[in-house]
């Protein structure tokens, strides 16, 4: 989005037709997920819509399922193609951007994928909100000890960012729905962290690290540093170090990587799955192509050792796409293309409403300072003036008024009334 962004503003008239190929018609600010899962943002203001941003590019709502770049040709289905049992189309180009950043990656663990909710999604993020709803009114209504105590039991697995501040504002948001339970109380929840290496939040450094580990424990959250999730078969969760938690609620955040399109292409990748990338964007021996983000492994000119590459997050892309652009319009014009370069400034996160940690040019912030610049700072990169409005007259209303603790689980069976009235079966609660 930010490459066709950056495109239509520097191209002049006629000079070049910009084709985006998208699943989704909108761009997801993935920082604000835990925010919006946790009700302080509105679902709506987490996506920026595409046709209004990029109004003078052609926006094909589709998935890109192979690339054959030395026919300059890639093969897209879209909701039409589907509709009309054609399959797939092809579109034929000139120029490559490839940035479909990167998806989940899970493990063969028994019973991930039955029961394990991911959150990269803004549907992930919502759906997971109204599954913590949903499972304090189970234990709330319930009878049954062994049910109330599956249901109130929370495991994430993977301590970077996504899981870690997934739960801090998860938990924060259920500590604070259990005043409206006549019969649920914090202290009758667990929440557990599951991960694999001997610290969380590598991002923010060591110290912080600590830090934001001393602070979920001190909200009686279990965290468990090495250790892995062997299996969620059953509902029961079974950690590498013996532990078993009959649980409702496995949330998988234990890494990404590369999209699968990637590997339906002939360009070249690396040992990992990612573009062979220059540090001019391009794609290593391949004329015509380009690429940035998760999707690439481009070059770190500006580390201490040489070979290192940018790490895949979205302080690199975001920069990465302005170079893009701009070496995309020198290319066509004949000019000399520049070199991607940007020293990391930092890392910046959310342990839950006003607490945080951060680690900004080697000044270190916890609490509320951290937290308070973890919304400066996002709330200045999300996209567009009407989402930074939005956004911070939500937050606003936030603090005049009490939290949301509404579930509008309804929203992902629309049609169940109906299928119940025409003789079918609800759908079966989670």
């Amino acid at each position: 989005m930010y490459t066709a962004l950056h495109l239509q503003r520097k191209l002049r008239s006629g000079e070049a037709e910009v084709i985006v190929v998208t699943p989704d018609p909108y761009m997801t600010y993935q920082p604000f997920l835990p925010e919006a899962a946790a009700g302080s943002i509105s679902p709506r203001h987490v996506v920026v819509p595409l046709r209004r941003v990029l109004d003078k590019c052609k926006i094909v709502i589709g998935e890109a399922k192979s690339i054959d770049h030395a026919k300059r040709t890639a093969t897209v289905t879209t909701l039409a193609t589907e509709e009309e049992g054609t399959g797939a189309v092809e579109i034929t180009y000139d120029e490559l951007v490839l940035a479909p950043g990167s998806v989940s990656r899970t493990l063969p663990v028994p019973g991930l994928a039955d029961y394990g909710i991911g959150f990269k999604t803004v549907e992930e993020a919502i759906g997971l909100r109204n599954h913590v709803i949903e499972q304090m009114d189970i234990a709330s209504a319930t009878r049954d000890p062994a049910v109330r105590d599956a249901a109130l039991t929370f495991v994430f697995v993977g301590g970077g960012y996504a899981g870690v501040e997934a739960l801090g504002e998860l938990e924060d948001m259920a500590r604070y729905a259990a005043r409206y339970y006549h019969n649920v109380k914090p202290e009758d929840m667990k929440w557990i962290l599951v991960e694999a290496t001997g610290r969380i939040l590598p991002e923010v450094g060591e110290e912080m690290g600590k830090y934001a580990i001393r602070e979920l424990r001190r909200r009686n959250i279990d965290v468990r540093l090495d250790t892995r999730l062997d299996s969620c078969a059953d509902r029961v969760a079974v950690l590498s170090d013996g532990s078993r938690f009959p649980t409702r609620t496995v949330v998988w955040t234990a890494g990404v990587k590369p999209h699968p399109v990637l590997a339906a292409s002939d360009l070249p990748l690396n040992g990992r799955g990612r573009l062979a990338a220059t540090a001019r964007l391009t794609v290593e021996g391949a004329e015509h192509a380009w690429t940035a983000g998760d999707a690439a492994a481009v070059p770190d000119l500006s580390a201490a050792q040489k070979g290192q590459e940018c790490a895949p997050n979205a302080q690199h892309a975001v920069r990465q796409a302005k170079v893009l652009a701009e070496n995309v319009v020198a290319s066509l014009r004949g000019e000399p293309l520049k070199n991607y370069e940007h020293k990391y400034a930092g890392s910046v996160a959310s342990l839950g409403l006003h607490k945080g940690v951060a680690h900004v040019y080697g000044r270190k912030l916890k609490g509320y300072p951290a937290w308070l610049m973890h919304r400066t700072y996002h709330l200045s990169r999300v996209p567009t003036f009407n989402r930074k409005a939005r956004v911070l007259a939500e937050w606003t209303l936030a603090g005049l008024f009490k939290r949301e603790i509404v579930s509008l689980g309804s929203l992902e069976h629309p049609r169940a009334e109906f299928e119940l009235a025409a003789g079918g079966e609800p759908p079966k609660t989670k």
